[in-house]
């Protein structure tokens, strides 16, 4: 049996999981000794990126696994269970605690609050041997991992991100959510993303602000003086030509159900506690894989055709640039190198704000 104080101590240490701009989609609960409960939601209703709530799935696999490895460091055995009946859009998960005398501590442990994403450039310094290894056993059984890392190779990924962030920033029905997800002129943020950790410099974060305050706006700039350059430059092109490999996560077997997006953000855990572990910082690439998502199902998210059109040529550039076809399974696309600890992160909100009324 495990105090309430030790099942407070690992909430506190999992609630660092990621998730897509820090939207920390669940609540916990303390059901006994021996368990805890993992209230999921997504964000489909207002959020472009969450397609049929997988993005938010895999951030509730991320969580399970940093509260798997948390819970190691306290002598006890998490396991988890989606618990039947529950809603696609708001699952719930069981975590049974157990002791296990002489287990040792999960080496990923002491990465899970230092592991921070790094969205402005990293050396181009190669992974070594041992770096690659990690990042590649790191998923775990079912997931392959690839690396992008010769300069021609990472010139190919860089033309890639830049033509699918050119439809990011010209999809009306993007807009929302990047208005919401930035809290500008800060350093940290407990529930967004703060602003020096964006990827931008100063005077281009002034302007984003003032663009961004109306989508017409945005639209004017887009359309007539060039509005797309800067931001791509500075948050696509330069971050994807500055780093030492881009590493894509490929399934298998294609993810279907919520279960198996869960498992998907438990090797993206993996992996990103792996990359902290052995010097390296990583940034998420998830935007080409989610518009890749929407083509493959036929599923548009957009009011202008050329949006729709646009993803299906980005997912069969995607396919000819890994080599592998419509069926393959992808899960994280990320890049990730050697760099100095950025300054500005996202924080997360409190314990006391996650945990659930009188639970």
């Amino acid at each position: 049996m495990a105090s309430r104080e030790t099942l407070l101590k690992i909430l506190d240490l999992a609630r660092w999981a990621p998730s897509g701009d820090n939207t920390q989609p669940w609540r916990f609960e303390i059901a006994g000794d021996d368990h805890l409960v993992v209230h999921g939601n997504d964000t489909r209703d207002w959020c472009l990126y969450d397609f049929n709530g997988h993005a938010s799935h895999m951030a509730h696999g991320a969580l399970l696994e940093t509260l798997r490895i948390a819970a190691t460091g306290e002598g006890l055995v998490a396991t988890w269970a989606l618990r039947p009946g529950s809603p696609e859009t708001a699952p719930v998960f069981d975590v049974r605690l157990a002791a296990q005398p002489g287990l040792t501590p999960d080496p990923l442990l002491p990465f899970i609050e230092s592991r921070v994403v790094q969205r402005r450039a990293m050396r181009t310094t190669p992974l070594t041997p041992a770096q690659r290894a990690a990042l590649a056993a790191a998923p775990g059984p079912g997931y392959t991992a690839q690396f992008f890392e010769s300069s021609a190779e990472r010139k190919a990924v860089t033309g890639f991100l830049w033509r699918s962030a050119y439809l990011r920033l010209i999809c009306p029905e993007a807009y929302p959510v990047h208005k919401e997800i930035i809290e500008w002129r800060t350093r940290f943020s407990k529930d967004r993303i703060p602003e020096e950790a964006v990827g931008v410099d100063a005077g281009t974060a002034r302007l984003m602000e003032w663009v961004m305050a109306s989508w017409g706006r945005v639209k004017f700039f887009n359309t007539y003086l060039f509005g797309t350059i800067a931001p791509r430059i500075q948050l696509d092109y330069i971050p994807a030509r500055a780093c030492a490999a881009h590493v894509l996560i490929r399934a298998d077997v294609p993810a279907e159900g919520i279960e198996a997006h869960v498992r998907g953000g438990v090797a993206l855990q993996r992996v990103w506690l792996t990359a902290a572990a052995v010097g390296l910082h990583l940034q998420p690439q998830m935007t080409p894989l989610i518009f890749r998502w929407y083509a493959r199902k036929g599923k548009s998210f957009s009011a202008l055709p050329e949006i729709a059109q646009g993803c299906l040529a980005l997912a069969e550039e995607f396919e000819r640039l890994g080599g592998f076809g419509p069926g393959q399974g992808l899960t994280f696309f990320c890049r990730v190198g050697v760099s100095d600890t950025p300054r500005s992160r996202s924080l997360r909100k409190g314990l006391d704000e996650l945990m659930l009324p009188g639970r």
